[in-house]
């Protein structure tokens, strides 16, 4: 094994080769900086990262979701934790409670405010149509800004300590790390209602749009930004559930949707782009880029050697030719019930329901992403406070 390193500011980045046939990148936390003390988390996205708003607001997300780590649904689109979850338990905080979550809630340590089927533009459709969450992006911020006030008033009529230790206290907010995890339902409206130049020209205000958030909730006194970039939607296997037979140039080297991931890669460009913006309009901010997108498509072209099995082979649901039974779901094929369960080892599987990833999948990106390795700057999690 070799390795080479290179002095980043604040950073020794170091790539070892494995027997030269493959590159690992690990990043050294800087000795010299403090751990972070996050208090809490605030989170807002989609599907990606709800933690129970969308099953609150609407009909209960059911079994075999959750069976993986809960044994029971749990809000999440996945047979286990997702990656926001690995992202509490680096920073030794309780997974979060969703914002929309009324029953056996506690937000001493941050809230959730993502909801499956969030956008970053607010769309006109109703979530009975194509599943687009009401709580776009705009609204999520809304919700933080009551959040912070109204806990506030609860928290200094309380009196006693079993109420108060429910709720933030005031000045944790600053200290508080802000999490995105959000536009992939942005691209995917865009596929389904523009054609590809007018998907391209909303970019912009997609991105705008997204760094306005940061901006408010800047103003609102966060300061420690965490910000994924979104994955390779090109690679879901639902997009394959009734297009067998795609014509020549439909995909990439690794059998993925070509478009699809190049508008999410110019997507992901203009964000970053953005960002290093938002870092000279935020003086007081720390602000880390981190690229999900590379963590995943990398997953996807390597599956065999990290012990995953097909990444286009869905766990949980029955999809057999053109017969689509969804996960969780009762349908009929040829006039038999079929029911959509899990596949028997949801461990070795990338992809959970079709769209979503697998608690497995969601561990191995945590891996990593949470070292700083594919952020900008190269920043581990737990050092993401301080501005570089």
């Amino acid at each position: 094994m070799g390795f080479w390193g290179v002095l980043v500011p604040g950073l020794l980045v170091i790539a070892l080769c494995c027997s030269c046939s493959s590159w690992v990148l690990r990043v050294e936390a800087d000795a010299a900086l403090p751990a972070c003390d996050f208090p809490a988390i605030y989170n807002f996205g989609d599907s990606n990262s709800d933690t129970g708003g969308i099953s609150a607001a609407f009909d209960p997300i059911p079994p075999p979701y959750g069976s993986a780590f809960f044994h029971k649904p749990a809000g999440r689109d996945c047979d286990g934790r997702l990656i926001v979850d690995f992202i509490a338990e680096k920073l030794k905080l309780p997974y979060l409670s969703a914002y929309l979550n009324s029953l056996g809630t506690n937000y001493r340590h941050g809230a959730n405010f993502a909801t499956g089927g969030s956008t970053i533009r607010r769309q006109n459709e109703t979530i009975f149509e194509y599943g687009i969450s009401p709580f776009s992006l705009d609204m999520q911020i809304v919700q933080y800004k009551q959040f912070k006030q109204r806990t506030a008033e609860l928290y200094s009529q309380a009196t006693e300590f079993s109420e108060k230790s429910k709720l933030p206290v005031q000045k944790d907010f600053a200290k508080a790390l802000y999490t995105f995890d959000i536009g992939q339902n942005d691209l995917s409206v865009g596929f389904r209602k523009l054609n590809s130049d007018q998907l391209k020209a909303a970019l912009p205000d997609i991105v705008n749009q997204l760094a306005s958030a940061v901006q408010n909730i800047y103003q609102y006194g966060g300061r420690s930004f965490w910000i994924h970039n979104t994955g390779p939607i090109g690679c879901l296997p639902v997009h394959f559930f009734y297009n067998h037979n795609p014509p020549p140039g439909y995909l990439d080297d690794h059998g993925c949707v070509k478009f699809y991931n190049d508008m999410a890669v110019e997507l992901n460009r203009q964000l970053k782009e953005r960002v290093v913006k938002l870092r000279q309009e935020l003086p007081e901010a720390a602000i880390t880029y981190v690229d999900v997108y590379a963590a995943k498509f990398a997953l996807i072209g390597s599956y065999k050697s990290e012990g995953f099995v097909d990444p286009f082979k869905v766990c949980c649901g029955y999809h057999e030719n053109y017969d689509h039974i969804w996960c969780g779901n009762i349908g009929s094929v040829n006039g038999t019930k079929v029911f959509g369960g899990s596949c028997k080892d949801p461990a070795t599987s990338i992809s959970w329901d079709g769209v979503h990833y697998s608690e497995a999948t969601n561990h191995w990106v945590a891996n990593r992403i949470l070292n700083g390795s594919l952020s900008d700057p190269p920043t581990p999690i737990t050092q993401a406070c301080h501005r570089r």
